[in-house]
């Protein structure tokens, strides 16, 4: 990323962010839309996300050409809406950040397009954010006192990664899944049951009523390394759902979840113990699940950890994160250039 902005006039922006400065996020990455405004990269101002899982239920998941045009009606007046909530002019913003990676290439551009024309017609720098740098200040947002270094679990639909957050910007990453990420699981178990879409809250929904321990599903690689694979995970639930058509839902539900959460705390204690770390956070959309954030604040408890949970709100994407990464960015790297475009299967910048 450059360190100076290119304005309409070709005068360079230079802005050095404070803890006034205002930074506009915009999200379009995936199913939904949305906008913040954070001051400071911590204070949440106003937050505004539209959900497009109604659009996409009857076809069991997200049709990105539906998601992009979505995207175009929403975005405008999510923004709108964003700023008048926050009671501000649009003339106090000082940054426009927005998510250039990963997602759908349609969705983003979306986002991408609109940042950069309000960008230049407010005369402010314009920011690239990565998504799951993104997610990763989640929890620091709902609480400021988190000292790093931080091991963070990142679970998604698209993502399951165990991250070390050294310092703001400085990350290694520790393990990650080599097929299924666990929220892709959840979605393609819950297809299998009948349960619909979003396949997380529906599994976790009637699990409630299963019991948890009623089957053994299996645990792969749960004492190899940090790395975690749940594709044969998934495979065994539908073995034995055919091999057992008689079996309560509701167990296969609560003893799948079980697994999916006994893999995910036990490799984040793991890393956790592994790096010296003074906490544990949670972050992505699977973050949401009752189960796995009661078992992880658990073994908080028993290991001495801090266990920082973002809410719920703050789970699920969302443009505040955005917003709050990018004020970060924007303090270390300076804005990024006007020709920066949208990348469908960016990585996080590690380390090591």
């Amino acid at each position: 990323m450059s360190d100076d902005q290119v304005d309409g006039l070709g005068e360079l922006v230079d802005v050095e962010p404070g803890p006034e400065t205002l930074v506009l996020g915009i999200e379009t990455s995936c199913d939904e839309t949305a906008a913040a405004l954070v001051m400071g990269g911590g204070d949440v101002v106003s937050s505004v996300v539209s959900s497009q899982i109604d659009l996409h239920v009857p076809y069991g998941g997200v049709v990105p050409e539906i998601a992009s045009r979505a995207h175009l009606e929403l975005l405008n007046p999510v923004i709108a809406r964003t700023i008048v909530e926050a009671g501000v002019d649009e003339r106090r913003i000082d940054a426009v950040a927005c998510t250039v990676g990963p997602g759908l290439i349609g969705a983003l551009l979306v986002g991408v397009s609109a940042a950069k024309a309000l960008a230049l017609s407010w005369d402010v720098p314009f920011v690239a954010v990565n998504h799951l740098e993104a997610h990763l200040y989640a929890a620091l947002l709902d609480d400021p006192t988190i000292e790093l270094p931080l091991v963070v679990l990142l679970v998604s639909g698209g993502h399951t990664m165990l991250v070390e957050m050294r310092d703001h910007g400085r990350y290694r990453l520790l393990g990650q899944t080599i097929d299924d990420a666990a929220g892709e699981a959840f979605d393609k178990v819950a297809r299998f049951l009948g349960l619909g879409y979003p396949g997380g809250p529906a599994i976790e929904r009637v699990a409630v009523d299963g019991d948890p321990e009623a089957i053994e599903f299996p645990r792969a690689m749960r004492n190899e390394g940090l790395d975690v694979s749940f594709s044969g995970l998934k495979t065994a639930v539908m073995n034995h759902v055919r091999q057992h058509p008689d079996v309560d839902t509701a167990d296969v539900a609560a003893s799948f979840q079980a697994a999916v959460v006994d893999v995910l705390v036990h490799k984040a204690r793991r890393a956790a113990r592994e790096v010296g770390a003074k906490g544990l956070a949670l972050g992505g959309g699977v973050a949401a699940n009752s189960k796995l954030r009661e078992d992880l604040l658990d073994a908080c408890d028993e290991d001495g950890l801090h266990g920082f949970l973002p809410s719920r709100a703050m789970c699920t994407d969302n443009a505040a994160m955005i917003a709050a990464a990018g004020w970060h960015r924007l303090r270390l790297d300076g804005p990024s250039p006007l020709d920066t475009g949208a990348y469908p299967n960016l990585r996080l910048r590690t380390e090591d």
